[in-house]
């Protein structure tokens, strides 16, 4: 016997909603898959299935350096010259 089914509606950015498709997509699943499984991991574990936790300072202050070292990264250089004098300047050596 078929089980009824109801119609969910929820709002995300469409950035999000399309990088989400793609990456489910490569795993051979669509998002509705995606909720669904989400959805039956809550009912049998009566509870959120995805650990969430606060981040304490530390941990605040590597993400935002990560942020900042990650716009860095997607700098723009005029010349190899001047993307080698930054490598140079910044490298751990």
């Amino acid at each position: 016997m078929t089980a009824q089914t109801s119609m969910l509606h929820i709002r995300v950015d469409e950035d999000t909603k399309e990088q989400a498709a793609e990456a489910l997509n490569s795993m051979g699943l669509s998002v509705s898959d995606a909720v669904r499984l989400f959805l039956r991991r809550v009912v049998i574990e009566q509870a959120f299935p995805i650990e969430l936790k606060v981040p304490n300072a530390e941990t605040v202050a590597a993400m935002k350096e990560s942020r900042k070292m990650m716009a860095k990264r997607n700098a723009r250089f005029n010349s190899a010259t001047e993307l080698f004098a930054d490598l140079e300047k910044n490298s751990s050596r």
